[in-house]
């Protein structure tokens, strides 16, 4: 990663890594529940968690595995979840800081996880090359992230949102894309779902600070945007504003072969 772009990403985050702790969207749900199903089947040893966020990924898989490294860019985030981690009795997990695309460590972990980030990541290719070295041998990547709209128009609109919430965002992947990636990485892909995530549109926005002329720009941008745009991810408009919209996440276990 760029020092400028990883610079962006640590602005965008720092300010709010108590939020994200405290964000429902990330701390459960189905796709959570589908990834620690997967996890508790493969009976880890060691679990290493990337771009861990709040901490609620790699909280949930220390309640089977032995020991899990939690792994964040972002000095504010890491303590955020290394507190919260704390406070739930987890003594298993361990923090540590740095670069996703240069991870210093090697064929030691039974799992490795990323949930909800790879959109993120300057250079999502060597960031899973990244991932799939620090696996053992038949070690599994559980991988989560937004799936990238296949329809040409409805993609460049919802990156224009999500930009403009966000500008660290770099963009989500198509199916296909994440097919060619795992398998450039030497990963072969096992098992895949893909489920709906409601976004609530005040905590999505409001997570990431924005200025009242941001968030009223955008609101404006989607409201403006065509139907067909709005109906691809099932945004809901109130009289005044926005409700909420609908993510596709994509989850994949793919082995190291």
């Amino acid at each position: 990663m760029t020092d400028t772009h990883a610079r962006l990403v640590q602005q965008q985050f720092g300010p709010s890594a108590a939020d994200y702790v405290a964000s429902s969207g990330h701390a459960g749900g189905r796709d959570l529940e589908t990834l620690v199903g997967w996890g508790r089947a493969l009976r880890p040893r060691r679990v290493l968690d990337v771009a861990t966020g709040g901490g609620h990924t790699a909280l949930a898989f220390s309640a089977f595995a032995e020991h899990v490294v939690a792994y964040d860019l972002t000095a504010p985030m890491l303590e955020a979840a290394r507190r919260f981690a704390r406070t739930r009795g987890a003594a298993n997990v361990a923090f540590a800081a740095g670069d996703v695309e240069a991870l210093p460590f090697h064929q030691g972990f039974d799992v490795v996880t990323c949930r909800i980030a790879a959109h993120h990541f300057a250079n999502v290719g060597a960031a899973v090359r990244q991932m799939a070295q620090a696996l053992r041998p038949g070690g599994s990547l559980l991988l989560q992230d937004i799936l990238g709209h296949d329809d040409r128009v409805a993609a460049a609109f919802i990156l224009e949102v999500e930009k403009r919430r966000d500008p660290s965002h770099v963009r989500s992947y198509r199916a296909v894309e994440w097919k060619a990636l795992l398998r450039g990485a030497g990963l072969t892909s096992m098992d895949e779902t893909v489920v709906s995530k409601i976004r609530p549109w005040e905590e999505w926005t409001g997570r990431m600070r924005m200025t009242a002329q941001a968030r009223s720009d955008l609101d404006r941008f989607v409201r403006e945007a065509p139907a067909a745009c709005r109906e691809a991810f099932v945004f809901r408009l109130t009289a005044d504003g926005v409700e909420s919209f609908t993510d596709r996440m994509l989850l994949v276990r793919a082995d190291r072969d």
